[in-house]
């Protein structure tokens, strides 16, 4: 049985990030990964001259973050995207209304100041909200105070319930009234031309990694831990376990003993969300000009109420929308074809005969991955916030759990699993390690 100083469980930016600074300080390190790629969930497609990021695309907010100060220091080049998270009014939208009008500019601004004055009603909500109240439970408790006009009220109701979904791919009455407490963005947010890929590409050089090595148990002592899969045992002093939410709840991935009550707990808080990227590229711009993006008020946004423009990061004419929530569990099996459909049926509401058929169509599938089982991880009702970063407390001084829902500033972000995998590196090594030496040669 090969023996090391450290084994690394996953192969996405967590793991790959503890494991280089550990080699950099001289550790013998074990990176086993179950897919035939690294990156996880950070998976860059380059097919037919174009650049595709199925899993991660942005950094929300690159002030004073150190996701920023790294993909600079590798030379990644970067463009400014700042979506703004979901918000109403961070960059200019084509607003359309129920019935398909475009709104004007002042009623898209009036729309934008009732969700700025939504905003601080439920911050308040959520701040004095009962254990176990979902995010549905405080926008309802919200509107009911406000007592708005019916149609002004069903409004703010649909772009709150579409928050949830797009920014955590799940309804707002299966979130914790808590569930998007880090919704905040500081500075601009930034997207790849080459593809976010790149980070883990650079992070990998020179690190002994096993694809598909696809690690079933994880058993552990004071004294050390044997990590098995297909190809057989490995040892080691240290173990970091970096896989998602949806494996540790899986079944298929064992720890013997199973680890400590607070954090089986912790984890049961938390689910895989459904969420799925849909790209539409086209021979000709249809849409609007000097907007980055497009949305749908009413009944014909149930699903498809988002649209963003990608033409300028792509170099042709692509539209970005997302199945999340309903929409994705709703569409799960579909054809790609079928999917496509249903989003053009939806901006034909809008566009009418302008719309066109679609050169090349790409659905992502972050719901069937067996090594994923999902996009990221969500707080269910009764959760709490505490709980991402409980999940890292180190277990008898040997195993660590890294991911990006393991760090509770941030979670569900590349910036999260950066800065987990960093943490159980300066845990096992009992020493601050700065960001930078990231891109220092092992």
């Amino acid at each position: 049985m090969e023996t090391f100083d450290a084994i690394v469980v996953g192969a996405g930016v967590a793991g790959l990030t503890a494991a280089r600074l550990l080699a950099q300080a001289g550790q013998g390190v074990l990176v086993l990964e179950a897919r035939d790629r690294i990156g996880g969930r950070t998976w860059t497609e380059h097919a037919d001259g174009f650049t595709t990021d199925r899993g991660a695309s942005w950094i929300h907010g690159i002030d004073g973050n150190p996701l920023a100060q790294v993909v600079d220091a590798f030379g990644m080049r970067s463009v400014e995207f700042t979506v703004g998270s979901y918000q109403s009014h961070s960059r200019p939208i084509a607003y359309y209304g129920p019935a398909g009008e475009r709104l004007s500019e002042e009623a898209s601004h009036a729309f934008g100041e009732d969700i700025r004055e939504f905003d601080s009603h439920l911050a308040a909500t959520i701040g004095v909200s009962v254990p176990g109240s979902s995010y549905a439970d405080a926008i309802e408790e919200t509107l009911t105070a406000l007592d708005w006009e019916a149609s002004r009220a069903a409004r703010v109701r649909e772009f709150m319930y579409h928050r949830a979904e797009e920014q955590y791919g799940v309804s707002a009455g299966n979130l914790d009234a808590h569930g998007l407490d880090d919704d905040s963005v500081e500075g601009d947010e930034v997207v790849f031309p080459e593809g976010f890929g790149e980070l883990a590409a650079h992070l990998a050089k020179g690190l002994d990694i096993r694809l598909d090595h696809v690690v079933t148990r994880v058993q552990w002592s004071p004294d050390g831990a044997r990590v098995m899969c297909g190809q057989g045992g490995f040892s080691a002093a240290k173990v970091i376990v970096t896989v998602p939410i949806g494996i540790l709840k899986s079944g298929d991935f064992e720890f013997s003993p199973a680890l400590p009550e607070p954090l089986t707990d912790a984890i049961a808080g938390f689910e895989m969300n459904n969420f799925e990227k849909v790209f539409l590229r086209f021979p000709r711009k249809f849409w609007d000009h000097d907007v980055y993006a497009i949305r749908q008020q009413g009944d014909a946004g149930t699903w498809w109420h988002s649209w963003y423009d990608l033409t300028d990061l792509h170099g042709v004419p692509t539209l970005l929308t997302f199945a999340a929530g309903p929409s994705a569990l709703e569409t799960r099996g579909w054809s790609d074809g079928h999917i496509a459909e249903s989003v053009l049926q939806a901006l034909r509401g809008i566009y009418g005969e302008l719309v066109e058929t679609p050169e090349h169509v790409l659905v992502t599938n972050w719901q069937d991955d067996p090594f994923s089982r999902g996009s990221y991880a969500y707080m269910t009702p009764g959760s709490r916030t505490e709980h991402h970063d409980l999940l890292a407390t180190p277990v008898a001084g040997v195993l660590h759990l890294a991911g990006e829902a393991t760090w509770g500033e941030d979670p569900a972000t590349v910036t999260a699993a950066l800065r987990s995998g960093h943490r159980a590196a300066q845990n096992i090594l009992g020493r601050e390690l700065p960001f930078k030496t990231l891109s220092d040669r092992i």
